[in-house]
């Protein structure tokens, strides 16, 4: 399906639900979205809205969950650069449930939608993606990122012999990113309830109608599980100037 223009999405869906155990005591006053990444003053899910809005989204749709009204007191007060509904699970209905759940408030129901989980810090041109998945007639596609692994790695030879060590190098391994674009017809494919990465993705595969968009070369990437990751982020923004 190329040549032909298409429009790109203009709303979004954020999951940000979690409870974010590994980010305590971070997370014992607010969702992990709600955490600030040092030195920048504003919380995980400021970014992202900043972000979507500059890829031209104007409408975000954010399912809460654990210290909803934090989330949602935010939100009510600060300067947004588009338009932001909330819904909130009452009951864990899982990622796919919560997909869902938060697709049904979406203005367009019959328009491609972008999603990310809410503790993703990256930038990357997400018109680009939505135009790979556009080309490759997907009804779902993930970003893929490369992640380095936390620890060294030691290089040796066929006989045993260490030949030389490295430093979180890249994993071989590309791995969901959690960045998602969804054709209008993708909604009615997910579970009410569980994971869609369990379900709905596998079922997709296996007919070709999920594609894998890699992170253009530069692109940054992390997602924000634990203190370090907040520490490594403050870091590689005040180095690279994001």
């Amino acid at each position: 399906m190329t040549g032909a223009p298409h429009p790109h999405p203009t709303q979004a869906v954020i999951l940000a639900g979690g409870q974010g155990s590994r980010l305590r005591p971070y997370t014992d006053d607010r969702p992990k979205p709600m955490v600030e990444i040092p030195g920048t003053g504003t919380p995980i899910i400021g970014h992202q809205l900043n972000w979507l809005a500059q890829e031209g989204v104007t409408d975000a749709v954010v399912s809460c969950g654990h210290l909803a009204a934090v989330l949602q007191e935010w939100l009510d007060r600060a300067r947004l650069p588009l338009r932001v509904t909330t819904v909130v699970e009452t009951e864990p209905l899982g990622r796919g449930g919560g997909l869902k759940h938060a697709a049904a408030s979406l203005p367009r129901p019959d328009e491609p939608w972008y999603a990310t989980n809410g503790d993703i810090w990256t930038r990357f041109p997400l018109r680009e993606m939505a135009d790979f998945h556009h080309e490759r007639d997907a009804e779902a596609t993930l970003a893929l990122a490369r992640p380095r692994i936390p620890w060294g790695a030691v290089e040796t030879d066929a006989f045993g012999h260490v030949l030389d060590f490295i430093e979180s190098p890249p994993s071989p391994y590309l791995i969901n990113a959690g960045v998602y674009v969804f054709a209008a017809t993708f909604t009615d494919l997910l579970p009410a309830r569980g994971d869609h990465e369990r379900t709905t993705f596998p079922r997709l595969a296996r007919e070709r109608r999920l594609a894998g968009y890699p992170l253009p070369h530069g692109a940054y990437w992390r997602a924000i599980d634990t203190a370090k990751d907040l520490t490594e982020a403050a870091k590689e923004l005040g180095s690279e100037g994001r």
